[in-house]
């Protein structure tokens, strides 16, 4: 959705902001005093829009620092992970003595022969 996107708040932001100008600006020529231009209801509206697109944009940038941060969180575990999978030589020790386990396992099943599997009963 565009609405979502901090370029687009922004662009609606520097609307308002120049909408406001326009309206202050009327306001003065009228020689309108201050009171009455606060209670104008324009300009109400058009400083509502720009504290509303304020905190959108508030919220965007809060979305990115999070994403930020999680990204970040992400790089750190695939480092890690990455460490993990060159582990030092004492890790490869381990995973030899694991395999000479598997190979003393394997060779006494390698001295029996298989039984053969009796075929079925023709009627």
């Amino acid at each position: 959705m565009a609405s979502k996107l901090k370029q687009t708040q922004l662009r609606r932001k520097e609307q308002y902001e120049q909408k406001l100008k326009n309206r202050l600006a009327l306001l003065s020529e009228r020689k309108i005093d201050p009171a009455r231009v606060d209670k104008d209801s324009l300009v109400k509206n058009l400083r509502a829009n720009i504290e509303a697109t304020d905190a959108r944009l508030k919220a965007i940038a809060k979305i990115e620092q999070r994403t930020a941060e999680l990204a970040k969180i992400k790089a750190d575990k695939a480092e890690q992970a990455a460490a993990l999978r060159k582990a030092p030589e004492a890790g490869k020790e381990k995973e030899k003595e694991k395999g000479k386990d598997k190979e003393a396992k394997k060779v006494p099943s390698e001295g029996k022969e298989k039984k053969k599997k009796k075929e079925a009963k023709e009627s």
